[in-house]
């Protein structure tokens, strides 16, 4: 059984009066790789400098391995920071940047030479001991930046938006990089990104925050499938988020019509939202649907068509392999295992159809434009 070696109890952090983290408590199990993700200003690099000891909370308590380090300086916590900017000494050659911190513990320099060559060939860098790092190219020059962080022994990795100054290809190399280190290390990383596949795709846990609290905690499957509120669903992949009312177990109204569900627990005609991702619609003949709308635009997105269906007003949008026109009359078919019931929110009304993907939203931005 893991054992936990960060927990976050009651944070709560303000700038200038204003909140940016609310009694945050979060607890992360030792050698986990946890995600912090959400939108610009949620409160996610807050939480990381918190845990790096940049940053002491206004109040709340910040535990390594059961033990309270709030007054713990930065440079005694057993934890390293990789930020965004990789912070390489540009007098330095590859071997002396991955040494530096060795050095500061003075090492041995047969310590040093073992432990430099260990984390290189780690990072795939075994050949690149002499090179200028100038010369590197963005992802060599990061791998180093993980070099030596990993070259300390750290207990906990941090990484405060690492790949976002990488090109697409790039990035995604680094993904893959970064799982297998991560894997080879069995150490904690905690990374910080705004980017909801990133976080999908590499973490055990994924935690979701917004306006300085945690949404939702929970595995990358689980924070897909299981959205617990408007935010999560509309912030994690593509979601129609409908108003909806929970006739009984099993049984919920959208869109005009009755349809059964795998959800139960609400009250009885409760108003809820109805959550449907666009990839679990299937696209028939008008007829043949359990709604049908008109396609407002068709976005060609190479394996599938991204449509938009206005069905009664309310903007579908639906991914499918069908070709479909502008102007088309379809049905669409939702099964019951594809439909997840939440609680209503406050997001509830900030989030829902896809208007702003219509046709009519163009023409209208583009008057207002001219007007």
């Amino acid at each position: 059984m893991k054992s936990s070696i960060i927990t976050l109890d009651n944070i709560h952090v303000s700038f200038h009066g204003e909140v940016v983290l609310k009694n945050l408590n979060l607890n992360i199990e030792e050698g986990e790789f946890v995600t912090l993700l959400g939108p610009s200003g949620c409160g996610k690099t807050t939480t990381l400098r918190i845990i790096a000891g940049f940053l002491s909370p206004d109040k709340g308590s910040i535990f390594f391995k059961g033990k309270k380090i709030n007054k713990v300086p930065a440079h005694k916590r057993e934890v390293n920071t990789i930020f965004q900017k990789y912070a390489l000494f540009p007098h330095l050659n590859v071997y002396e940047n991955v040494a530096f911190g060795l050095r500061l513990q003075k090492k041995s320099e047969q310590e040093i030479e073992e432990k430099v060559n260990e984390m290189l060939r780690m990072v795939n860098l075994g050949g690149f001991v002499d090179r200028d790092v100038n010369s590197l190219s963005g992802g060599q020059q990061q791998r180093v930046a993980i070099a030596r962080a990993l070259a300390n022994n750290p207990k906990v990795l941090l990484l405060d938006e690492p790949l976002g100054a990488l090109d697409l290809k790039l990035r995604k190399d680094m993904q893959s990089e970064l799982k297998s280190i991560h894997q080879k290390t069995k150490i904690t990383f905690i990374l910080v990104t705004h980017d909801q596949e990133e976080a999908l795709s590499m973490s055990d846990t994924v935690v979701v925050m917004d306006k300085g609290t945690v949404q939702q905690i929970g595995s990358p499957k689980d924070i897909y499938n299981e959205p617990q509120n408007a935010f999560v669903a509309d912030f994690i992949g593509e979601s129609n988020i409908l108003p909806a009312v929970m006739i009984e177990d099993y049984k919920v109204r959208f869109s005009g019509k009755e349809f059964k569900c795998l959800d139960k627990g609400f009250e009885k005609m409760s108003a809820v939202d109805a959550v449907i991702r666009p990839e679990d619609v299937k696209v028939v003949s008008p007829n043949a649907g359990d709604i049908s709308g008109t396609v407002t635009s068709v976005t060609f997105k190479g394996v599938h068509n991204e449509i938009i269906v206005d069905v009664e007003g309310f903007k579908w949008m639906v991914q499918t392999t069908e070709s479909q026109e502008t102007g088309d009359e379809i049905g669409l078919v939702i099964r019951p295992n594809d439909i997840h019931i939440m609680k209503t929110s406050s997001y509830s009304a900030e989030v829902g159809d896809y208007s702003a993907f219509s046709d009519e939203f163009y023409e209208e931005h583009q008057h207002s434009l001219k007007s």
